[in-house]
């Protein structure tokens, strides 16, 4: 299950960040995003260490705590975009999967005349958007 996730931007200033829990996990989830930013920052600016390539977006599992996994991934604009959640048992493909949703849900947000590059990401039809590819994480859906 997502319990998290964010866009963060050039600066690591958050854009968007949405906890999908119950309980008032908010600070504490906005902690595991800001400390995932620097296995980021260290997986982009080493790609010999950690064996990606420069091509790859899909920076993969971060890394695993006592009840999260926290995955990866970069646009080309050097966008970060984390995604937080609590199934210890969840395939790569199916993160690719929503991180290629995610991610086309980001550009059309952004695409929006009205918004200014580089603050908070703030259009009731992107959290609509997360909140639908949030619930179909796992299934068998295609982009």
């Amino acid at each position: 299950m997502i319990v998290c996730v964010a866009v963060v931007g050039l600066q690591n200033n958050p854009l968007y960040l949405q906890s999908f829990t119950e309980a008032d996990d908010a600070l504490k989830l906005h902690y595991i995003v800001h400390c995932s930013l620097d296995v980021i920052d260290e997986r982009v600016n080493n790609p010999k260490k950690t064996g990606s390539t420069m091509n790859e977006t899909f920076l993969g599992l971060l890394y695993p705590t006592e009840n999260y996994k926290v995955y990866g991934y970069i646009t080309n604009t050097k966008v970060k975009f984390v995604l937080v959640t609590t199934d210890l048992d969840v395939k790569d493909a199916d993160v690719r999967s929503f991180f290629r949703r995610f991610h086309s849900a980001y550009v059309d947000a952004v695409s929006n005349p009205f918004h200014v590059t580089g603050k908070k990401i703030n259009s009731v039809f992107f959290a609509e958007r997360v909140r639908d590819i949030v619930k179909s994480f796992g299934t068998n859906t295609t982009v």
